[in-house]
């Protein structure tokens, strides 16, 4: 039995997050001009993660965010809608489906407002529960956990892993490496051939896939997403989430000590040491941690939690289902390592207490722009129209004078159907008097227009010159939409009329 260690020092939370500033540099004779910090740092870069498989309630949300996540990952693309792909970015006819509505780059705001949602709706969740987005969501934790899965289905368990890669090399080293490394290329092709999916027609990508006809930038793409997830997930791994991932080095600004995070109870747990079942440890003076390291072993990242909460914690809870396992063996109760923030450990609040102070005015500021945002979203996309008319002015004839005395103006009208149905649309300019509208090309006032379809539309404007005086006149263009389901929004468009002198 390991003797109890009540000089200890208890190891604390820090509210700076500790490991988040540089480490000092102290030169050591001897040393070769490297700290021994800095020596630290690169042996743990150097060194491999072998993560302990661990169950619980946790695990068992991961798992499920793993199969919904990849379950719209990979099924999105083959749903159809009308006949079509639902969710189809196709870039060289610029036209973004989905599902119901088709998007053209004059709707790029759209685009702005759901990265602004995100952002919003990111630092809502981590003012509220730190990094649920890294531990549950990220697609590199999702992709790490099932190459670590495989990994661990053809090499073993962690200690197997551990022996594996220590091991000198022969026919069954070679055998499980290759196993692994041929499943782990496979997966990663598929997601790779997924996300092409999402810009090009995935069930036509399948057939030139299988003759080999993709296009160069599709060859490209598929392969360099299907080697970066290759990388990412099967080696980089918390490496990413260490050193690569930019959300990791601002979260300090968005938790604070009411922010529920993975925690160690302090408190509760120290001082720590290893201790037999029959003895009553709180007599002997020891804290509930029994030191059994099971909540490193577990870690994604390799850190130790009960040194407080570090930027590389991606709060996944594993070390919570680890240290729950081993409270019940000890027959102590759960919740030495919790979801929960750090006052509640300084000040000892129960978790309904917590959870009160979980609506303070960060919380609140973050929840209001969110919810008026999303409304506004909303709102614009239901009542948004299906026919779009914009005017562009020739810039290489502003106005001449024709025969008749006539005043000639030409503009180019882009009109767009964002329906799948067809619509005929009838073009009125009004403004001046005596003004009338012709299409350069055909001379007739009344445009078709197929579904999900734009047309440039040249437009000549003619009005009398007598009584004009030169100078440019407001004048606007309408546009009548009608459906074979009935009449659309009329569109109206302001733009000017230009008499020369």
């Amino acid at each position: 039995m390991q003797a109890p260690t009540p000089d200890r020092k208890p190891a604390r939370p820090t509210d700076d997050l500790s490991g988040w500033q540089p480490a000092r540099r102290v030169i050591r004779k001897g040393s070769g001009g490297t700290s021994p910090q800095v020596e630290k740092a690169l042996a743990e870069v150097r060194s491999k993660i072998h993560p302990r498989s661990v169950q619980g309630h946790y695990a068992r949300i991961r798992v499920l965010m793993v199969f919904l996540t990849q379950l719209v990952f990979y099924g999105l693309p083959w749903l159809q809608w009308n006949g079509r792909q639902a969710v189809l970015f196709d870039l060289a006819a610029r036209k973004f489906y989905l599902f119901g509505m088709v998007l053209w780059p004059q709707d790029v705001i759209y685009l702005a407002v759901l990265l602004v949602l995100s952002a919003f709706a990111l630092f809502l969740f981590t003012a509220m529960a730190g990094r649920l987005f890294c531990g549950y969501a990220c697609p590199q934790t999702v992709y790490t956990e099932i190459f670590m899965w495989i990994e661990a289905k053809v090499e073993g368990d962690r200690l197997a892993r551990i022996r594996l890669d220590q091991q000198p090399w022969n026919a069954r080293k070679l055998r499980l490496k290759a196993t692994k490394h041929v499943l782990w290329v496979v997966v990663a092709l598929w997601t790779g051939y997924t996300f092409i999916g999402y810009f090009a027609p995935i069930r036509e990508l399948g057939t030139h896939l299988m003759a080999f006809n993709l296009g160069p930038w599709q060859w490209f793409w598929m392969l360099f997403y299907a080697f970066a997830t290759w990388g990412n997930a099967g080696f980089m791994r918390e490496a990413v989430c260490k050193y690569m991932c930019p959300y990791a080095r601002f979260q300090s600004v968005m938790v604070d000590d009411d922010t529920f995070v993975v925690t160690y109870d302090h408190v509760r747990g120290e001082p720590r040491g290893g201790r037999s079942r029959k003895i009553d440890h709180k007599e002997a003076g020891m804290g509930d941690c029994v030191d059994c390291s099971l909540c490193v072993q577990v870690c994604p990242t390799g850190i130790d939690i009960r040194d407080g909460l570090q930027y590389m914690c991606i709060g996944c809870g594993a070390c919570v289902d680890a240290c729950d396992t081993v409270m019940d063996k000890m027959g102590y109760e759960r919740g030495l390592i919790r979801y929960t923030s750090g006052n509640a450990i300084t000040e000892g609040l129960t978790q309904n207490q917590v959870r009160k102070r979980v609506l303070r005015p960060r919380v609140l500021a973050y929840s209001a722009l969110l919810l008026i945002i999303a409304v506004g979203f909303v709102f614009s996309l239901a009542t948004r129209t299906t026919l779009r008319v914009d005017v562009i002015r020739d810039r290489g004839a502003l106005g001449r004078e024709v025969a008749g005395g006539l005043i000639e103006n030409v503009y180019r009208l882009q009109i767009i159907n964002s329906a799948e149905t067809p619509v005929t649309v009838e073009l009125k300019a009004s403004g001046l008097p005596g003004l009338a509208l012709q299409t350069a090309d055909q001379g007739s006032a009344r445009i078709e227009l197929e579904g999900s379809s734009n047309r440039l539309v040249p437009i000549v404007l003619r009005a009398p010159a007598e009584g004009l005086q030169p100078g440019l006149h407001d004048i606007q263009f309408e546009s009548l939409g009608e459906r074979a389901d009935g009449p659309v929004d009329t569109i109206i468009e302001q733009s000017s009329f230009y008499v020369p002198n």
